[in-house]
């Protein structure tokens, strides 16, 4: 279908829609409901009165958000180290909004603004062929009922043992396929069995995929994997193998000769009830006693809206539709002064390549934060379960294809959690007193659901200084069928006939820094031994080693870095115009990627590394380009469904735009951190959490250590497991010998904490 042509005044305002008054509290709080609901209002109106449109589909509906320099000017944050603020202006609320005209084709993007009560629509274009914005939940659920009903997928399905109404459907973006026109908005759809209600339905997968066009609502083509089998000389081979490369091709319904595989019918469980009416051999834990977070005092952060503030941090919370948290506007008050450090932090992208080449797997590497958004995908929390002791929750909205507010009330859990020792000294001279301080941390987490795995993204604030994000991946492995024996070169076998594919996941973490000011720079550090040998009068004993720092200068020559692993690389955001009283360097915080630097598996001319060049580098710097539609925000693109190249607004392509200066400027990073997922046995039928973890470190920041006022704790609840002293289970005393622990050597009775 060709999309609707314009009028040549589309760009032009026409149409006004009166809205509930705004009374935003910040000027980055997101769209309220009512928001919503009046923008996508104005959108039909101005469609209706001045174009072809006859039929709307909303996809996606949010704030535009105002420039950082008026954002900052109404906060009252300086650009520059002790200067003074810009004078604050008027911020006019803007809103963006992607639909799709259902009857004639196409996907449009319209800016609306908000003036004196009134949505006006302030542009209006058609959105390049080729480029799809995120896929719906709504389109998501349809999919599984669009393949139910078809009679092709319902023959299958019904060779295999399968009847219609067992067939369960994960609709996942197509990826990359070029059989199919630019212009059809697809889906592929990976297929499993349900044999009850709430059978875990991942433990029976389907031995074909269908491919469907969304708009249309049908069955397009049907894609067969081959199997693997072993040949004469024990080697391991494609049963299709008619073409050099037939690995990589695909197999149509018509010309398989592929064997048919039924499903495994073997009940792996995951809930309660069902488990221990599945397994025999199943019996929940009985010596699990109940552990309780209290707090009989209440939090000691308070809320103002979207605003957090947390002993010396204040920050501003939102749901995004598609990062699902964004925390923005971060400072830390040393002292007395306001020191800003974060304009914003969140997960812009995130990829999941699977490793197995024959096709139609190599489609499978979903951009989970671009092609379907992770707030769409948040769950709603409840207390007692996700988190643990006082909750605060905020509310989530985003729009559904009617144009209307969907809202998710409890998306982002706050509270506060012991996280062990903060700091602690011993004096063990005779006479010498202990103190220990225990580490409190602030929370603000979400939990997303993308179909079979979940994602939990914890940002921790600590009393140090410190800001960590943390990513927690678990759920259910993405799997395959596998016919008896056959070999999995490229997934493990978790339950017979059930093959989890090796697959990576990679994610991209934006980084707006504004360390005490808008104008910053990035310091490479590695650390190195000295050159001169041992015995040498610089080195005699051949201990010596040092850091070695690089300022990365060139968006062209720098804005791309590798890590390494020999100098145990790290790398610094700096603000030169402010220095340490005592050490003379910039103000700084290190970037420690613990245990996240992933490399990409994948070839650099595949095709998940040219859609995905952010997965390519551990670290990317460029400067920050604000335009009428944000600036600089998505790493792999804006539109990411069904591209076939690395698009012009990425970030490989941005590190390429001429030679411009990324020393003492605007600047935006971007990291790549990740884990390499080789499935083990026991990640099934539910995988434990993996962790992956970036922490933020102040380097120069503070004058000293930023919780020496923390105070000490000597908790009153806290007692001894047993009683008189015994472990509970042989009545022996704690000790070898029933004697007073001492301090070391000089026999001082140990303290807790000297307050």
């Amino acid at each position: 279908m060709a999309p609707t042509a314009l009028p040549a005044t589309a760009t032009t305002v026409h149409e006004t829609v009166s809205a509930k008054p705004t009374k935003f509290k910040h000027p980055l709080d997101p769209l309220t409901p009512d928001e919503i609901n009046a923008v996508t209002l104005a959108v039909r109106h101005h469609t209706a009165a001045n174009t072809p449109i006859k039929a709307v589909r909303f996809i996606t509906c949010y704030l535009l958000p105002p420039p950082k320099k008026v954002v900052l000017a109404a906060l009252g944050i300086p650009l520059t180290p002790g200067g003074t603020p810009e004078p604050p202006t008027k911020i006019v609320r803007k809103a963006e909004v992607d639909f799709l005209d259902v009857i004639n084709g196409g996907c449009y993007n319209a800016i609306l603004a908000l003036t004196d009560g009134d949505w006006k629509v302030e542009t209006l274009e058609l959105v390049p062929d080729g480029s799809e914005p995120q896929i719906t939940v709504e389109e998501l659920n349809a999919c599984e009922q669009i393949v139910r009903n078809d009679a092709r997928v319902q023959a299958l399905a019904k060779e295999v043992g399968v009847l219609p109404h067992q067939i369960c459907a994960d609709g996942w973006s197509i990826g990359y396929d070029d059989r199919f026109p630019k212009s059809l908005r697809l889906q592929q759809a990976l297929l499993f069995a349900r044999f009850g209600e709430h059978d875990n339905l991942y433990a029976h997968p389907l031995d074909f995929v269908p491919v469907i066009d969304s708009v249309a609502e049908k069955v397009v083509h049907i894609d067969f994997p081959p199997i693997y089998k072993k040949a004469a000389d024990g080697s391991t081979v494609l049963s299709v193998s008619t073409t050099e490369g037939a690995a990589l091709k695909h197999e149509s319904l018509e010309d398989s000769n592929r064997e048919r595989i039924p499903p495994p019918r073997t009940a792996f469980d995951f809930l309660p009830d069902l488990m221990e009416k599945t397994d025999p051999d199943h019996k929940p834990r009985n010596d699990v006693k109940p552990l309780h977070v209290v707090q009989p005092e209440g939090v000691s952060f308070k809320m103002d809206g979207n605003t957090l503030e947390w002993q010396k941090w204040k920050m501003h919370i939102a749901f995004s539709h598609r990062e699902g948290i964004a925390i923005s506007t971060v400072t830390y008050n040393d002292d007395g002064e306001v020191r800003p450090i974060f304009y914003r932090l969140s997960i812009a992208e995130m990829v999941v390549p699977y490793g197995a080449p024959e096709f139609p797997h190599p489609r499978k590497f979903a951009f989970d934060t671009g092609e379907y958004g992770m707030g769409t995908m948040a769950n709603e929390l409840s207390l007692g379960c996700d988190c643990l002791g006082q909750i605060h929750y905020l509310p989530g909205a985003y729009v559904t294809h009617a144009g209307t507010a969907f809202v998710i009330k409890n998306v982002i859990c706050i509270h506060e959690e012991d996280a062990g020792v903060l700091w602690k000294h011993t004096d063990f001279r005779p006479g010498g007193r202990t103190q220990t301080v225990r580490s409190r941390r602030l929370v603000v987490s979400m939990v997303c659901t993308l179909a079979n795995y979940e994602y939990i993204w914890n940002y921790y604030f600590y009393q140090d200084g410190n800001v960590e994000l943390e990513i927690r991946l678990t759920g259910i492995l993405q799997v395959y069928v596998g016919s008896d024996g056959e070999p999995t070169p490229h997934g493990t076998t978790v339950a017979p006939g059930v093959n989890a594919h090796f697959h990576q996941h990679l994610f991209s973490l934006r980084v707006d820094p504004i360390l005490d000011g808008l104008y910053n720079s990035v310091v490479e550090s590695d650390i190195v031994p000295l050159l001169a040998p041992t015995g040498s009068k610089e080195n005699f004993a051949g201990n010596g080693f040092i850091t070695k720092d690089t300022v990365l200068k060139s968006q062209a020559a720098d804005g791309a870095r590798d890590f390494n692993w020999s100098a145990e690389r790290r790398w610094r955001i700096t603000n030169p115009a402010r220095t340490h009283y005592s050490s003379g360097k910039a103000a700084s915080y290190v970037i420690m990627m613990k245990g996240g630097v992933t490399p990409l598996m994948a070839k650099p001319d595949s095709w998940v590394a040219r859609r995905a060049s952010f997965a390519g580098k551990p670290l990317w710097v460029v400067r920050d380009k604000e335009d009428s539609k944000g600036g600089r925000m998505w790493p792999s693109g804006k539109y990411v469904p069904q591209t076939r190249e690395e698009p012009q607004d990425s970030v490989g392509r941005w590190v390429k735009e001429g030679d411009g200066s990324i020393e003492n400027e605007d600047i935006v990073l971007y990291l790549t951190v990740g884990t390499t997922h080789i499935p083990r046995p026991e990640d099934w039928p539910v995988m434990p959490v993996e962790h992956v973890n970036v922490l933020f470190k102040p380097n120069n920041f503070f004058t000293k250590n930023p919780s020496m006022d923390v105070p000490g704790t000597k908790d009153p609840l806290s007692k001894p497991a047993f009683s008189n002293g015994t472990n509970g289970a042989n009545g022996h005393s704690n000790g070898t010998n029933g004697h007073t622990h001492t301090n070391g050597t000089n026999g001082n009775s140990h303290a807790c904490c000297s307050n």
